[in-house]
């Protein structure tokens, strides 16, 4: 099959097409359609338009409820509770993203807790809005169990990514985005669907053993990065996300690629800090740094989604045929409510 070079426009009006023949409320179509061509753009294609598939039959079959509305309560001054309801997590964090700011910077510090939520998609992408708000951010994010603890054998753990980023003077921002398995699930299934083996040290097999059968990997486990240090950061990512939120443990959440099963109620943890709370030169420090780290010969963390960005508003997105199949048979397929 060929691929097609379509505009970012013509793009998302088919996805939310897609969308909003699946049960999913026209609004909530758009959020969810901007996030995926986003990731699409930056090359980060696991969490971008192969999702259309997945998400919109999660929606038709009601563990996604694509008319959910999130509801937000303030427990503590500085503090954003978010009940995503079962929908998808993209609105509530672009609600985060419009709020939680002129909290922190009333504070200092804000936070934001996600609960009853679903996928979050590039972590880096929200905490990369908030920095272009002159803020610093973390998101912690759990996902499913799909990786045991050090020196365990039960997945137990999510893969569970953590993002950053900080914003730079006269700069896009700086992004740090990474999951704490030591390679992302998404090439151990394109493996297994091809039929090819996977490096050493990806995954264990069920019985905890290291394996280059990716088929046996996916009924095993991931392996963290840095070893004992990316289980600790994935038990950390857990509490943060789950336990202070509210939502579920990766051990009790459902897939975010299958429609079978319960809504997975995963969690996600957003900290803004006000870049200039303690000093209005913050921003101009961190470009700083920046300068230095380009001009030793190195790339920042995250500068390569500039390019890609900029090469897709000039020559279109580049998608295979088979991803407009799936997205343009949805879409001639209603979903009645």
């Amino acid at each position: 099959m060929s691929d097609q070079i379509l505009s970012i426009a013509e793009i998302t009006d088919r996805v939310i097409a897609a969308f909003t023949a699946s049960r999913v409320a026209p609004d909530i179509a758009a959020s969810v359609a901007r996030a995926l061509i986003r990731a699409e753009c930056d090359g980060k294609f696991g969490h971008g338009l192969s999702r259309v598939g997945s998400y919109a039959a999660q929606a038709r079959s009601g563990k996604v409820d694509g008319f959910a509305a999130f509801s937000i309560t303030h427990p503590r001054p500085g503090a954003m509770s978010v009940n995503v309801a079962g929908g998808f997590a993209y609105p509530a964090l672009e609600a985060v993203n419009r709020d939680l700011p002129a909290f922190a910077r009333t504070h200092g510090v804000a936070m934001a807790g996600l609960y009853h939520s679903h996928h979050c998609g590039v972590a880096g992408h929200h905490v990369e809005a908030a920095a272009d708000q002159g803020m610093v951010a973390l998101l912690f994010a759990n996902t499913p169990s799909a990786m045991a603890p050090w020196g365990g054998r039960t997945a137990l753990l999510g893969t569970n990514p953590i993002a950053f980023a900080a914003p730079v003077a006269n700069a896009p921002a700086i992004v740090i985005d990474l999951a704490t398995s030591s390679v992302a699930r998404g090439g151990i299934m394109k493996a297994a669907a091809n039929d090819q083996p996977i490096p050493e040290g990806w995954a264990l097999d069920a019985d905890g053993n290291p394996t280059t059968d990716a088929k046996a990997a996916l009924k095993g486990t991931m392996t963290p990065m840095a070893e004992a240090k990316g289980a600790a950061l994935a038990l950390m990512i857990e509490v943060l996300a789950a336990a202070v939120t509210g939502a579920g443990f990766a051990y009790e959440a459902t897939s975010f690629l299958d429609a079978e099963g319960a809504p997975p109620n995963a969690g996600q943890l957003m900290i803004m800090i006000d870049a200039a709370a303690f000093s209005s030169a913050a921003s101009a420090r961190i470009a700083e740094i920046a300068e230095r780290i380009s001009d030793d010969g190195a790339r920042l963390p995250g500068a390569g989604r500039i390019l890609k960005r900029q090469q897709v508003e000039r020559d279109g997105l580049t998608i295979s045929q088979q991803i407009l199949d799936t997205i343009d048979n949805l879409a001639a397929t209603p979903i009645l409510k």
